[in-house]
């Protein structure tokens, strides 16, 4: 049942991140559902999960091969490792702040990986603005989303 729950959420998210636009920039949904793994069920399964809906996500794209990947996985390892009390106490300033760094940490990772295995995806500059735009969409639901410790 877990299973179906977690593939559904992750089809969901596809079809919202593609539909959801502010400014002409589409949220990083899936680097926030892989922060969610990471929160609720720690650094092994946060790393499985966003690896998982990283190679989905990379498969969609029809492109390289990896770098989606990548970027999930670290997101769902590090949100664990920084949110749920291995380093820092858990509030939701800290939550906002969290997913707003590790989804401009995604990004930077897709950036650089296509630019240096593929073709440059857009000019850095504008590949900047939309890492931070993008974690800006992304931060305020690091409120709602808790570590499961949390009362």
């Amino acid at each position: 049942m877990k299973y179906l729950a977690w593939t559904a959420a992750v089809l969901l998210t596809f079809m919202l991140q593609g539909r959801i636009s502010i400014l002409g920039i589409s949220p990083n949904l899936t680097a926030v559902l892989a922060f969610y793994a990471g929160i609720r069920y720690g650094e092994v399964r946060g790393l499985l999960i966003g690896s998982v809906i990283g190679a989905c996500e990379d498969s969609i794209s029809l492109s390289l091969i990896g770098p989606n990947l990548l970027g999930k996985g670290m997101v769902g390892f590090f949100s664990s490792f920084f949110v749920s009390g291995g380093v820092f106490r858990w509030t939701p300033l800290l939550g906002m702040i969290a997913i707003a760094f590790l989804t401009t940490i995604d990004n930077s990772i897709v950036f650089l990986s296509k630019s240096i295995f593929d073709k440059m995806p857009s000019a850095p500059g504008s590949g900047l603005f939309i890492a931070l735009m993008q974690s800006l969409l992304s931060a305020p639901a690091g409120i709602f989303i808790r570590p499961r410790h949390v009362d």
